[in-house]
Parts: C-alpha cells; sequence; structure tokens
C-alpha cells in the first residue's frame, strides 16, 4: 500500500464554520492517475467483489449487493489511500476507517484481507460460531473494524469524536467515516454534520454511498435528501459528488479531499449501483437484502470475472482527452 503524503492539520478551533470562499483548486491529478496505478485498484476490487460473493455463499443469502457496489470505493481506500499497518491494527500512526453500516461487513472483510489483515482462506468462515467475522461487523470481533456498526446514523458522530481526539493529540492522520444514504435520514447524522462543520474538523473525511436502497424501496422515495452535497455545504462541508463505481473519479476525489487546504471537514458522495459487476444480481427488484440460490453461485462467479474483463480490455475515459 501507498502511504499519501498529508498536509499538517491545523489545531482543532470551535466557532461559525469557515466562509464558503472558493477551495484551493484540486491537485493535477494528471500523474496520480496513471493507468497502472488505475488498473491496479480495479483488480483489487474484482477480488474484494469475488471474495464477497465467496463469503456470501457460506450462508446462502447476506447484504450482498451492497458488498459488490461499494468495491470500488474501498478498493481505493485499502490499496491506495489509507496508512495502515496489519502487523499493527491498533497504530497511533493509523488513518481510522469507519464502516458506520455494519451490515456492510462482507465488503469489509474481503477489504481488510486484501490489505493482507486476514488469510484469503479465513473468509470462508464468515457468520459462522467462533469466527472472527460476525454477519454485522463489531470492533470486539475482528482485527481492522474500528466501530461496532448496525445502529444506523451514530457512525458520523463517532467519527467527530475520533477526528477530535487525533487534533488534541496533534496527529496527522485522517478519520474515514463510511455511511449510506439511507442514514441521511436519521437526525444524528445531521446533528453530527453540524458539530463537525462548527469544530472545523478538516481530518474527517465521510463517504456517502448513495446507492438509492433501503429495506423498504428507494431512499429517494422514503426520506429524499436532494441536493445532498448543497446540504452538507450549507452545514460548513466540503462538498464532493462522483460515480462511485469508476475507480479513477473515485481516487481522484478522495486525493483532492485529503490534500485540499481549507478548515471544513469534506464528503464523497458516491453514486453507486446495487449488485455491480454481477448483471442478474443488479435486476433483481428485492436488492437490500437478498438470498442466491445454489446454482446461481457459480454464474455469479462467471458473471463477475467477465464483467472485470470487459472492463479491464475497455479504455479509460480521460484516454479521449
Amino acid at each position: 500500500m501507498s502511504t499519501p503524503q498529508t498536509p499538517p492539520v491545523p489545531e482543532a478551533t470551535a466557532g461559525p464554520p469557515a466562509p464558503q470562499a472558493a477551495s484551493t483548486p484540486a491537485p493535477d491529478l494528471d500523474l496520480a492517475l496513471d493507468p497502472e496505478r488505475i488498473a491496479r485498484i480495479q483488480e483489487a476490487a474484482y477480488r474484494i467483489r469475488r471474495n464477497s460473493l465467496i463469503q456470501a455463499e457460506v450462508q446462502g443469502q447476506g447484504y450482498i449487493g451492497q458488498a459488490l457496489d461499494i468495491a470500488d470505493v474501498l478498493a481505493v481506500l485499502f490499496t491506495d489511500q489509507l496508512h495502515l499497518d496489519p502487523l499493527d491494527p491498533e497504530s497511533e500512526d493509523r488513518d481510522r476507517f469507519q464502516l458506520s453500516i455494519g451490515h456492510y461487513a462482507l465488503a469489509l472483510y474481503a477489504a481488510l484481507t486484501e490489505a493482507k489483515f486476514f488469510p484469503l482462506e479465513e473468509l470462508e468462515t464468515y457468520a459462522t460460531d467462533d469466527s472472527r467475522f460476525p454477519m454485522s461487523s463489531m470492533r470486539t470481533y475482528t482485527p481492522g473494524v474500528e466501530i461496532s456498526g448496525g445502529s444506523l446514523g451514530h457512525g458520523l458522530g463517532i467519527a467527530n469524536g475520533v477526528a477530535m481526539g487525533l487534533k488534541r493529540k496533534g496527529s496527522d492522520r485522517f478519520v474515514y467515516n463510511l455511511l449510506s444514504d439511507g442514514e441521511l435520514g436519521e437526525g444524528s447524522t445531521w446533528e453530527a454534520a453540524a458539530v463537525a462543520g462548527h469544530h472545523r474538523l478538516d481530518n474527517l473525511i465521510a463517504i456517502v454511498d448513495f446507492n438509492d436502497q433501503q429495506a423498504d424501496g428507494k431512499s429517494t422515495d422514503m426520506l429524499s435528501m436532494e441536493p445532498v452535497a448543497d446540504k452538507f455545504e450549507a452545514f460548513g462541508w466540503i462538498a464532493r459528488r462522483c460515480d462511485g463505481n469508476d475507480v479513477a473519479a473515485v481516487l481522484a476525489a478522495l486525493i483532492e479531499l485529503r490534500e485540499i487546504q481549507d478548515p471544513r471537514p469534506r464528503v464523497l458522495i458516491a453514486d453507486t449501483r446495487l449488485g455491480k459487476g454481477v448483471d442478474f444480481l443488479e435486476d433483481r427488484e428485492k436488492l437490500h437484502f437478498m438470498r442466491v440460490e445454489p446454482e446461481e453461485w457459480a454464474r455469479a462467479h462467471e458473471t463477475l470475472k467477465r464483467s472485470h474483463q470487459a472492463l479491464a480490455a475497455s479504455p479509460r475515459k480521460d484516454d479521449a482527452r
């Protein structure tokens, strides 16, 4: 894993959010987004999807669509952006990745395995007795898991506290908090957003997985929070939005949000597609929690493999410039 160069983090300062002036221009990303780097991350995203399917097959069901949709974001983080040491998961000199949405655990375990926290074969113990991989991620069970997720709407508040603590310690490390679009319907999320803006937590990067799906239907039908970016900006954040299934776009956005010199917290809204990479799962009507029939697993793996091969063979969007 590469270790990103991070600017010094200013002391925490209570007070009103900084004025909404134009931010420092984004860094030149031409060198950062070279084809080999993008291809390496895409390969990691494929393995995260494949290994999520391997885990889910143990139980025959699970939050499979979410694991497939968030794989590109996690590949960027765990193979390129996060400063982590699998030999010392509690190192003070680490970035903190916090999964607010504990039911995305399939993808997190696959990403931690990609980052060498676990041997590949251990994934086959998912959700079994005495496994380190419970169905919903829990800090007490799994090295590399920073918080116990599951009670939705609490993750961003926890991230605030950790970001404040790192500032008090004089650390230049970042806190990344992955939350769902459904959590935007929780008042506690917006209370936390207000606190982060007030305290100018510029070492905090929130990532919203906007797959537009909840247990009861589309997030935008349940309680639409659009325009999401504008709302975060109103709370004193720097907000960016991109295709969350485009590795190059996610990488560019996260590099910008980490490196930009501006005393505000940052958020990336990542638009994703549930079941990404396995077309017949993408098209299922009920995607929040799904069962895959025994005869469908081989088809899912083969479809995912073909999808990745097609992606690898296609020219990058930026190559047309």
